[in-house]
């Protein structure tokens, strides 16, 4: 068969036997894509290890980084394990394929502090600003992602149990705590809510946009990235920064991790841990700071 069709056949087996999410099936099929128009006349099973390590090596000229390397090199495992899976390979060509090393990126983290000063910048005389304070305050105390959080709905909030139930990644559902706080500032926006022409099939988001529909992806990400500049905050601020914050927070708290797993909806207790490790470079900041046996010593 050529790309074209295994290609399609690809995303069929992804979406109805994997059940992944569609960002995750978009992004494989673009990478998948990416090795055929480098294979040129070349079948998808006639592609050898050898080939797969000067497909690496032209990603590497075209100046990619190794993060976004190993991204392509995953969705074209995918794609090669589902090739060997439907008999149409006998050996997998990528099974001995290692891509690019990758250096712990640890996630930027807001203080308590500069979260404070970004909901003093909102301006809460302004419909907006009363929404822009509800959706900070649910980002930072539910750690939700900014998926979650366009598609929050007033179904998914049980003000008596305190819970939000939300689907993440793979369409799997958890429940996160709501704290008083959050559902104070939802509820102080709702009115300007309830006064907008709600557009139909738009009725149950909670977070809408002055025309009446749920928020962009690329709205929250312009407010959260205003909202920082203008309280002075020279990080790399996105939404995802309230998520990271959430959970580190909680970890210096003294959480317990499989907690934080939960709530965050990670399916491996691996990617928690790299909240411990920012809790150890807070922890050897505090010591170095404050201990009085590795405090630089008082001149006499």
């Amino acid at each position: 068969m050529n790309w074209k069709d295994d290609i399609r056949e690809f995303e069929e087996f992804l979406r109805l036997e994997k059940g992944l999410s569609e960002n995750t099936i978009e992004n494989y099929l673009r990478d998948v894509s990416k090795l055929a128009e480098f294979a040129g006349d070349r079948k998808p099973g006639s592609i050898s290890e050898n080939d797969l390590r000067d497909f690496l090596a032209a990603l590497l000229e075209l100046g990619l980084s190794a993060r976004s390397q190993a991204r392509i090199m995953s969705g074209i495992k995918a794609f090669y394990r589902y090739y060997l899976l439907e008999g149409k390979m006998e050996k997998d060509p990528t099974a001995l394929l290692e891509g690019p090393r990758l250096g712990r990126k640890l996630p930027e983290v807001l203080s308590v502090t500069e979260i404070n000063n970004i909901q003093t910048c909102l301006d809460l005389s302004s419909p907006e600003g009363r929404r822009n304070k509800a959706m900070i305050e649910v980002l930072y105390s539910c750690g939700l992602r900014v998926s979650e959080m366009i598609n929050l709905k007033l179904s998914d909030l049980n003000r008596k149990e305190g819970f939000l139930k939300l689907v993440g990644k793979g369409d799997k559902e958890r429940l996160v705590p709501i704290g008083k706080e959050a559902l104070r500032q939802i509820d102080f926006y709702m009115p300007d809510r309830n006064s907008l022409d709600i557009k139909p099939g738009q009725g149950d988001y909670i977070f809408l946009n002055r025309r009446g529909s749920k928020l962009s992806r690329e709205m929250i990400f312009m407010i959260v990235k205003d909202l920082a500049k203008t309280a002075g905050i020279e990080k790399h601020v996105s939404p995802h920064t309230f998520r990271h914050s959430f959970a580190t927070h909680l970890v210096e708290g003294g959480a317990d991790l499989r907690a934080v797993q939960e709530m965050l909806g990670h399916e491996s207790i691996i990617t928690t841990e790299i909240y411990t490790h920012l809790d150890r470079d807070y922890l050897r900041t505090e010591i170095l700071s404050h201990h009085p046996r590795v405090k630089s010593p008082k001149k006499n």
